[in-house]
């Protein structure tokens, strides 16, 4: 069986030139985007030179130009921290975890592959990649991400987008390789005078491990990354335990809201002004409660015995 295959993106030589992103949209046959019909290009947001702004259906690659300036009101300084982000195959993949088709699977080479045809469209791998990778197309209704151009791999051919990097910032290989290649560059940044370089996802801290890991120069936040994403699975026994005691507190309330309403119906049975019986008015009873020689819901034979119950009763 085929090694765990990669990519090392090291973001001190990324250049921003989207090399990576044109390749991807080349070899796996992706629209350009939304924009006006007659060039049906990406409106330019204005903000930045970042102007596919996230992961989308089209964009399975995604350049961050991440720009710093200085505090002053002239910004005398600035710098741009550049990465090229993509699909990070996580060896523990929330995706694959809660996929119910089983259309999310992982290949021979150790990377997470959507199978399209099994995809019913959930949306469930959506919501649980911490990453914001995976999103639905708006051609096929399933949901689409990098595949690490499987196919190539199994032609032993190098990802279109590390084919293309001009300064090799997306470094593509086995895992085990790439890590002593990453760690001898961070050592090689921190005598440099960057004592923020750092590797993110190459040890098993993140998700296991990432199979498409960084070497970042600030915190993973400033790059849009978690620093410590979690499995849908780590949240289910706090979930289940609120569950629980909420389900507990609901009955417990429902059990003395009855308790009480039973009780508030026994005190008014018990009222004076409630002692005339159930068969008051009734035809054929006679209802004298509390008058001597009286009787209470008897049933009467006729009119007569009705009136001669109660003797005080139709007296002038």
């Amino acid at each position: 069986m085929p090694e765990p295959m990669g990519f090392f993106t090291d973001t001190t030589v990324c250049i921003g030139c989207k090399a990576c992103q044109v390749a991807c949209h080349q070899w796996n046959d992706l629209p350009a985007g939304h924009g006006p019909q007659r060039t049906s290009l990406p409106v330019l947001s204005g903000d930045s030179y970042d102007n596919t702004g996230s992961f989308s259906d089209v964009n399975w690659r995604h350049v961050k130009f991440i720009e710093e300036f200085s505090a002053d009101p002239n910004r005398t300084s600035a710098a741009w921290l550049m990465m090229s982000d993509v699909c990070k195959h996580c060896v523990n993949a929330p995706c694959l975890e809660v996929c119910p088709t089983g259309a999310i699977l992982r290949t021979e080479f150790d990377t997470v592959f959507i199978n399209e045809p099994t995809c019913n469209g959930c949306r469930d791998c959506v919501g649980a990649c911490p990453f914001g990778v995976i999103h639905m197309s708006e051609r096929k209704h399933v949901a689409q991400k990098c595949t690490l151009c499987y196919d190539r791999l199994q032609k032993n051919l190098t990802p279109a987008c590390a084919q293309a990097c001009p300064t090799q910032s997306i470094r593509f290989g086995k895992i085990s390789e790439l890590k002593p290649l990453a760690e001898a560059r961070v050592n090689q940044l921190k005598r440099e005078g960057v004592t923020q370089a750092q590797l993110y996802g190459a040890d098993d801290k993140v998700l296991g491990g990432l199979n498409a890991f960084y070497l970042l120069v600030d915190k993973p936040e400033k790059y849009g990354l978690p620093s410590d994403p979690k499995l849908p699975s780590r949240n289910v026994p706090r979930s289940s335990f609120w569950s629980i005691f909420a389900a507990l507190l609901t009955g417990l309330g429902v059990l003395f809201s009855f308790r009480n309403r039973g009780n508030a119906a026994r005190v008014v049975a018990r009222s004076p002004d409630r002692a005339t019986s159930p068969t008051a008015g009734l035809p054929g009873f006679s209802e004298t409660s509390g008058q001597p020689g009286g009787t209470v819901g008897r049933p009467c034979h006729n009119t007569s015995e009705a009136i001669t119950a109660n003797p005080a009763e139709g007296q002038p």
